[in-house]
C-alpha cells in the first residue's frame, strides 16, 4: 500500500471531442481532492478539422503551462459505429495526448465505463449522475455546476485517476455495511 499522506499533486481530466473537449483539474493533497476548475474547448465554429486539431493542442498546451498538471487522465474514446467520428475522435485524443507528453507529463487513460463506476459505482451512469456525484464528493457549489457535461467527464476522469492511486479520505467514516445502512436509511429503497 502506498503512502500518499504528503503526496500533493494537481491531476488534469480531458474529456476528448471534436465539437466540445472537457478539462476539469483536480489537487490532490494526501488522501483529499478538491477542484481547482473545469471547463470546455467550443471547436464546433471551426470548420476544418485540422483547426480543430491545432485549437485542441493550443489550449490544452496552456492549461498545462498555467497550471502545471503533474498528470494527465484522459476518458479513452469509446468504440461507435461510424468509422469516421471514431477517427476524428482518436485523432483530438492523440493531439491532447501529445500537449501533455510534449511537456513531460504522465498519461493515463481510462475508459468512460471505469470512470462511470469509480464515481458512482454504476458504469451505466447517465452524465447527469455523475456530475452529481461529482458535485457532492468535491464540494462543488451548485452555481459552479452549470457547465457542459463533459467538463464533468473531464473532471471524472481526473478523479477516477485520483481514486486508481490512493484511497479517497471520506468525512463520514463506516465500519461495516450494517453501520453504513444504518447512517444512510434515507439512501437504501428496496
Amino acid at each position: 500500500m502506498r503512502n500518499t499522506s504528503n503526496v500533493e499533486k494537481i491531476i488534469l481530466g480531458i474529456d476528448p471531442g471534436t465539437n466540445l473537449m472537457g478539462y476539469g483539474l483536480i489537487k490532490v493533497k494526501g488522501n483529499k481532492a478538491e477542484m481547482i476548475m473545469m471547463g470546455v474547448i467550443e471547436l464546433s465554429k471551426y470548420d476544418s478539422h485540422y483547426l480543430r486539431l491545432g485549437k485542441i493542442f493550443t489550449r490544452v498546451t496552456s492549461i498545462i503551462e498555467e497550471y502545471k498538471p503533474d498528470e494527465m487522465a484522459i476518458e479513452a474514446p469509446f468504440f461507435g459505429k461510424n468509422v469516421q467520428s471514431m477517427l476524428k475522435l482518436g485523432r483530438a485524443q492523440g493531439v491532447a495526448i501529445t500537449a501533455a507528453i510534449m511537456r513531460d507529463i504522465p498519461v493515463h487513460e481510462y475508459e468512460p465505463r471505469k470512470i462511470k463506476i469509480a464515481i458512482t459505482g454504476n458504469g451505466n451512469a447517465s452524465k447527469e449522475q455523475v456530475a452529481g456525484m461529482l458535485q457532492r464528493m468535491l464540494h462543488i457549489p451548485k452555481d459552479d455546476m452549470d457547465i457542459q457535461l463533459d467538463a464533468t467527464d473531464a473532471l471524472g476522469a481526473a478523479y477516477c485517476h485520483f481514486i486508481q492511486y490512493g484511497k479517497p479520505e471520506s468525512e463520514i467514516k463506516f465500519s461495516s455495511w450494517k453501520d453504513f445502512v444504518n447512517k444512510n436509511s434515507d439512501k437504501i429503497h428496496i
